[in-house]
């Protein structure tokens, strides 16, 4: 498993909130949902997202744009077009001033907006992410980036069109999958970009020996391992590959090594019910104990205090 994989088993879809929005101009909806990551795809006409900070992002038919939370957005027609809805967290829908929604209904199946064959039509994927490891990947990405169709042609886009307002069994499991697909193809193609600003981890998968030791702390972090077991597996010496890794990803092997262990620690801290020990021995530590003061040392909580506070 290389390290983009092992970030993207974290941001799996489980019933993620999926909607077909459809408007006609002049049409604006503010973003304040906190949602961690938003994909959207324009399967339909032109539309603007405008960050609070930052430059404002259009985007046009067959390109796909990703939001990166918790900051809000405006999705309009134009940047200059007061809002005429705001989504909530839980995805309530309100005016401005609070008041129920008018002027956007719903229009059937996962479809919502003005009229269902308005001339803009957007189809929009929310995760609701939680972890460290997909905070380590959302700390890689920009507020927005987009792909635009002359780019990239995503193979998910029309799949996704087709399969979005279907009421069928088990319909859920195929839109999450679907927009798991979506995400990993954009980020795949939107970090390969000659001019992307990739994160030092991204870059140096492409190093013969760098990616090499990546991808063995990934694959076994219970192994125990030391820079000169890492070295020998990527056929260097211990000094070569200590001064490449730090180059390359910014922080030495173990220092990389120990965050990869203490980030899936808390991830299985939250998601399962296993015991500390069982926690400690699967992610490298050889007790309870050494991983509760690794743990307090980087998080400044003890393992069971953090999974009482994500329990909350």
């Amino acid at each position: 498993m290389d390290a983009l994989a092992g970030l993207l088993e974290g941001p799996r879809a489980r019933g993620a909130f999926m909607i077909r929005a459809c408007f006609d101009p002049p049409w604006s909806v503010r973003i304040e949902d906190r949602a961690p990551l938003t994909v959207i795809t324009m399967a339909r006409g032109d539309a603007w997202l405008v960050p609070d900070q930052g430059e404002p992002l259009r985007i046009r038919p067959g390109d796909i744009a990703i939001a990166r939370g918790p900051d809000p957005y405006l999705c309009a027609d134009d940047p200059a077009t007061a809002p005429r809805a705001v989504i909530h967290p839980g995805g309530r829908c309100a005016t401005p001033d609070g008041q129920e929604i008018k002027d956007y209904v719903d229009l059937g199946t996962r479809t919502w907006g003005g009229r269902s064959d308005g001339s803009v039509v957007a189809l929009i994927g929310t995760y609701q992410l939680q972890g460290e490891l997909n905070a380590r990947l959302l700390d890689a990405l920009p507020p927005l980036l987009s792909l635009s169709a002359e780019e990239w042609d995503c193979p998910f886009g029309p799949l996704l069109a087709e399969e979005i307002a279907r009421d069928e069994p088990g319909q859920e499991v195929v839109l999450d999958r679907l927009l798991d697909l979506t995400l990993i193809a954009t980020l795949r193609a939107w970090f390969s970009r000659p001019d992307a600003a990739a994160p030092a981890w991204y870059a140096a998968l492409g190093d013969p020996v760098v990616g090499r030791a990546l991808r063995l702390i990934q694959d076994d972090p219970a192994h125990p391992w030391t820079v000169a077991d890492l070295a020998a597996k990527a056929g260097v010496s211990r000094a070569a590959l200590a001064r490449r890794f730090n180059e390359l990803v910014g922080e030495p092997p173990m220092a990389y090594l120990t965050g990869w262990r203490l980030a899936l620690a808390a991830d299985r801290l939250r998601d399962t019910t296993d015991t500390v020990g069982a926690i400690a021995r699967q992610v490298g530590y050889g007790s309870a104990f050494a991983l509760s003061n690794a743990f307090k040392r980087v998080y400044g909580v003890s393992p069971q205090e953090h999974r009482a506070g994500t329990a909350a």
